[in-house]
């Protein structure tokens, strides 16, 4: 129980009196736990005391899967865990083919592949604040989330083929080059989503229902967030400057200026303006990627099947959601011994105990809302 901002003497006379404690289920079929997730909620009264995740409801074993797979078809496996952020997967293990195959890729290639993970981190922000508008109880940001979402995946449907599951990248490029309509439908996206998404912001940024909910609620303290290995915003909130692409950088990514947005009290509202933040700064880099982008080959030579040494290798991408790294085991063949996926929701869904404590079940599910996990990239 909480006892601030309370008359004195409350605490007091609280714990004289009888209350009796009992559990909540919330999940695997509430809407607002982001994929078929259980919490097991200790409460008393309306005070949360305890927060257990129950995970495994739709574990479908893609790890173990991989075993008996090709590399090129564990691929397309990458982008159903998180699908929200199927780009950026494919791309982390097509990173981790590549360190193994010691190949590299064209210059347009990674300029193919920078603008299309950074649309794909704009399309996961904008469901975050879709969803987080919905679950404090405002539809018209729900709406308006997906709205902008649409024309972002109707660019990537043209390019890949699929709006979701993309299955797009190999290693040393991609399936496809992109089409003469690439740079202009981004241009025009853009010089829409410029003038949109200050609105959109101000829905909800200035909001003083949103401000009394999530200022000072859930705050996960930079100590804590270390402690539970926790990445992307929900690190970055907490006052930890770190991003992949800033702090172990991979393709153009050195070649490009954007910020590392950071916030300090870690709260819910910090959580939720640091992803604001990172929407703009996806737009700056993909400004810069198309005033440069190159002529020239989409990908290096490709082959049929793909044959690894023997060895362990490591890629560490930057998803929507944090720090997705691939570890690859090879032995022989074309099919690996063990995949094993580091995925950001899991830690960051590990600190959820540790925000909720004190707070009301209404908190809850604004807490869960901003660290915003997708369950299939947990049960894998």
């Amino acid at each position: 129980m909480s006892f601030k901002n309370l008359p004195p003497g409350f605490k007091e006379a609280y714990s004289k009196k009888d209350s009796e404690e009992f559990f909540v289920n919330m999940g695997p079929q509430h809407p607002a736990t982001h994929g078929a997730l259980r919490l097991a909620v200790r409460l008393d009264g309306e005070t949360v005391v305890e927060v257990v995740p129950h995970l495994g409801y739709i574990h479908r074993g893609i790890e173990k899967q991989a075993e008996s797979m090709s590399y090129l078809q564990y691929i397309s496996m990458s982008d159903r865990q998180d699908y929200l952020t199927a780009i950026q997967n494919n791309l982390g293990v097509c990173l981790a083919f590549e360190k193994a195959l010691d190949i590299g890729v064209p210059e347009r290639g990674e300029y193919i592949r920078v603008m299309l993970a950074e649309l794909n981190r704009i399309a996961s922000h904008l469901v975050f604040y879709a969803s987080f508008g919905g679950d404090l109880g405002g539809q018209t940001a729900l709406l308006y989330g997906f709205k902008e979402r649409e024309m972002i995946h109707d660019i990537l449907d043209e390019i890949t083929g699929s709006r979701l599951t993309t299955n797009f990248f190999r290693p040393g490029g991609s399936v496809l080059d992109v089409p003469d309509s690439f740079i202009p439908r981004v241009k025009a996206f853009l010089k829409h989503f410029e003038k949109t998404m200050p609105k959109y912001e101000r829905l909800l940024s200035t909001n003083i229902i949103v401000l009394e909910r999530t200022k000072g609620i859930g705050i996960l303290s930079k100590e804590n967030a270390i402690a539970f290995a926790c990445s992307g915003p929900v690190l970055r909130a907490s006052g930890v400057s770190y991003d992949v692409r800033k702090n172990d950088p991979y393709s153009i990514y050195p070649d490009l200026d954007f910020d590392v947005p950071v916030t300090y009290t870690g709260d819910t509202y910090d959580r939720y303006t640091v992803r604001i933040a990172e929407i703009y700064e996806s737009v700056k880099i993909l400004h810069q990627c198309i005033a440069r982008f190159p002529e020239g080959p989409y990908q290096s030579k490709e082959k049929p099947s793909i044959r690894l040494k023997a060895g362990t290798y490591y890629s560490a991408i930057e998803t929507a959601k944090g720090l997705y790294g691939t570890y690859v085991v090879a032995v022989s063949g074309d099919k690996p011994y063990r995949i094993h996926t580091r995925s950001p929701s899991f830690s960051n869904l590990s600190a959820l105990n540790t925000m909720v404590k004190g707070h009301k079940i209404s908190d809850l599910v604004s807490i869960l809302a901003t660290i915003d996990p997708v369950i299939p990239e947990i049960d894998r």
